[in-house]
């Protein structure tokens, strides 16, 4: 056996939860928290929550091009531009 053949346990790295289950866990946190009170726009709350951070963990990751960042997520640049703007996040 080789050395490439060996797993060496400093190189192993725990399985990540996938996003959904973070995802859940704060939906949860957030209902908790709202402690009986009443909301009427949680889907548009979870949604704006969700996408800011994507928005800005994606533009960063991408230096900044919104061509490549809107490739990567998967939808139109102009769509992409719409909701910077209506994020407030298109400086």
């Amino acid at each position: 056996m080789n050395t490439h053949d060996r797993t060496d346990a400093t190189q192993r790295t725990p399985p990540r939860a996938p996003l959904r289950e973070h995802v859940a866990n704060s939906v949860r946190r957030y209902l908790g928290d709202l402690n009986g009170n009443a909301t009427d726009n949680l889907y548009e709350i979870a949604l704006r929550e969700l996408e800011i951070p994507l928005f800005v963990e994606v533009l960063n990751h991408c230096d900044g091009n919104q061509s490549r960042a809107a490739t990567l997520l998967g939808i139109h640049r102009a769509t992409l531009r719409k909701k910077l703007r209506e994020y407030g996040l298109d400086h």
